[in-house]
């Protein structure tokens, strides 16, 4: 009883939160999904830090692979012309007395600067924030299942299982146990469960605890929408939250990532950076309140579509977009109603603001927001601007 008690608080709390002029909150934009040569992205996380805060992002969490930017790690450059040409462009911006290096008949070597080194160089109050990071990444025979960890102090050494369930419940209690062991907030999230086709919905019901997962991720391998024999991520979204409606659990919520890897070559053989992102509805830019902003829902998840306000006003829910020239939208309140197994758009309304009055009747709703405009260097060719809300429910 207390369990479900506690999830309907939460969710209502998701309500309140969506209500932006409940408090002094701004929106800040972010990428929650990041990769650097400190694992296997293509380049320095410095540079990277440059490009995000000039294409106005207010956070980027470094999240590489099983590693924290921190302590000594050499580089080995390849000597394709493309990444030599990148190396003279970062020794050009930072200088040698910045950048170390080591160029002999062996080849280039670059000592990569730690996040306490470089963190300096581009934070600032209210305008850019770095999140420590890690991609905790494991592996069950030849299915991958990796979990962001958002703002961490320590590395979480990836664990081990004997089903997928098994291994990301075991993933999912250590990156818990720091922040119980620590006192900081840290979020998780399941990054692209269609990776290798690695985790089911099935698999997602049966954890404890998870609160975040992927349903767009920029990759070009990560399957985003399924195939003939595999759901999509947004059909995986919806049926774990029935699941765990039913079961009294907080409804899953949903973020959209870059997991760039890719910096100097572009299109869809790539993983760039752009095309994914979260906006935050939140009283500062802080990891606390960031991260205490997410867990009450008060934020959407978007590869575009800018959202002017999102609100609960008497059991219903109400979206305003900021209309971009020449660009139309198709907002669609898509929700499970009472009996019911699947997910269905329950209204639709082309044009820049639409309200939805929840019934009793309905478990829980979610608003998707489609525009016309083409998704520039897209995840998939013919990608148009997407946002989604995060599901809401009164029950």
């Amino acid at each position: 009883m207390k369990k479900i008690l506690l999830a309907i608080l939460l969710n209502l709390s998701i309500f309140n939160a969506y209500n932006t002029n409940a408090q002094e909150t701004k929106w800040y934009k972010g990428n929650l999904h990041t990769h650097s040569y400190w694992s296997d992205g293509d380049e320095f996380p410095e540079m990277i830090m440059q490009w995000y805060k000039d294409n106005d992002y207010q956070f980027v969490a470094l999240s590489d692979h099983n590693i924290i930017a921190e302590g000594d790690k050499w580089k080995t450059i390849s000597k394709d012309s493309l990444y030599q040409k990148a190396f003279e462009q970062y020794l050009a911006k930072y200088g040698k007395d910045w950048v170390t290096y080591e160029n002999d008949k062996e080849g280039l070597e670059v000592k990569l600067k730690t996040l306490e080194e470089f963190r300096p160089l581009f934070e600032e109050p209210e305008k850019f924030m770095i999140f420590k990071a890690e991609e905790v990444t494991s592996y069950l025979g030849d299915k991958a299942v990796h979990m962001g960890a958002i703002n961490i102090e320590d590395l979480i050494e990836p664990k081990e299982g004997s089903t997928i369930v098994e291994l990301i419940q075991n993933n999912l209690d250590a990156i818990q146990e720091q922040e119980k062991e620590t006192g900081r907030p840290v979020m998780q999230h399941l990054n692209h469960p269609n990776f290798t086709y690695a985790v089911t919905a099935e698999d997602i019901i049966k954890i404890d605890g998870e609160r975040f997962f992927e349903v767009f991720n920029g990759h070009p391998y990560v399957n985003n929408y399924g195939d003939s024999i595999h759901e999509s991520t947004e059909q995986m979204w919806d049926k774990v939250n029935i699941a765990y409606h039913s079961m009294g659990k907080p409804l899953l919520l949903g973020i959209a990532t870059d997991d760039s890897h890719h910096y100097h070559q572009y299109g869809s053989k790539f993983s760039n950076a752009g095309r994914g992102w979260v906006m935050v509805n939140a009283s500062a830019l802080n990891p606390k309140a960031i991260i205490e902003a997410m867990e009450n829902g008060k934020f959407y998840a978007t590869t575009g579509v800018e959202l002017k306000d999102i609100k609960f006003e008497e059991a219903g829910l109400s979206i305003a977009v900021k209309k971009q020239k020449n660009v139309t939208y198709e907002i669609q309140f898509i929700g499970v109603k009472k009996g019911s197994t699947e997910s269905e758009v329950l209204k639709s309304v082309n044009g820049t603001g639409a309200y939805f009055e929840i019934s009793e009747d309905v478990l829980f709703v979610r608003a998707k927001i489609i525009s016309d405009k083409k998704k520039k260097n897209p995840y998939s060719e013919g990608d148009t601007e997407v946002a989604w809300t995060q599901p809401v429910s009164i029950q």
